[in-house]
């Protein structure tokens, strides 16, 4: 079984990644980055060379990375979309994961975005249950959080760099921007 697994970032794909190969020994697990919606671009290539390094660290060889980077389309579209911009930014890659999973001959695609505890769980199960219909591919649902902590664990003891937000510039405003009281 070939399974394409959509990779956010680094950190996040320690956890699947080990209990893919433990519990699915059988599936050749190919690791997919495809997250246009990191911004600012230093952090998207700060994101990219983190998970590039831990590749090749657990030798894993199989991992294809889109860096297309459309900061106006994305920001456009997750502003303008009606469901929000978390489920345009899960639509968008959930999309493209399954068209690529299937112009390529996988038997199934997953998403790392699985394992976080801060992540809109049900909206990404949403996002790749509508695109492996519309790509007709199988999407794999494995619920990876039990496992967060362990991950965070071992990418503190290989000191990864961790990211301090989800990916888009709006996520970094929510993270930092505190409005002072009074002002406005």
């Amino acid at each position: 079984m070939r399974m394409l697994l959509h990779v956010c970032c680094g950190p996040c794909s320690v956890f699947p990644l080990k209990h893919l190969r433990e519990e699915y020994p059988g599936y050749e697990i190919t690791g997919y980055f495809y997250n246009p919606n990191i911004h600012p671009y230093k952090e998207f290539v700060r994101r990219l060379d983190t998970l590039k390094t831990f590749a090749a660290r657990i030798g894993l060889a199989n991992l294809i990375i889109d860096d297309s980077y459309t900061l106006e389309e994305f920001l456009r579209e997750a502003l303008n979309t009606s469901g929000g911009r978390c489920r345009y930014c899960y639509d968008l890659r959930m999309r493209q994961t399954a068209r690529y999973a299937k112009e390529h001959g996988f038997d199934c695609f997953s998403t790392t975005l699985l394992v976080s505890p801060y992540q809109q769980h049900e909206l990404i199960i949403e996002a790749a249950q509508a695109a492996a219909k519309a790509e007709n591919i199988q999407f794999c649902y494995i619920d990876f959080r039990p496992g967060w902590q362990e991950g965070v664990q071992i990418s503190r003891e290989l000191e990864m760099y961790r990211q301090p937000y989800c990916g888009c510039v709006l996520s970094e405003r929510d993270r930092y921007y505190k409005p002072r009281k009074g002002s406005g």
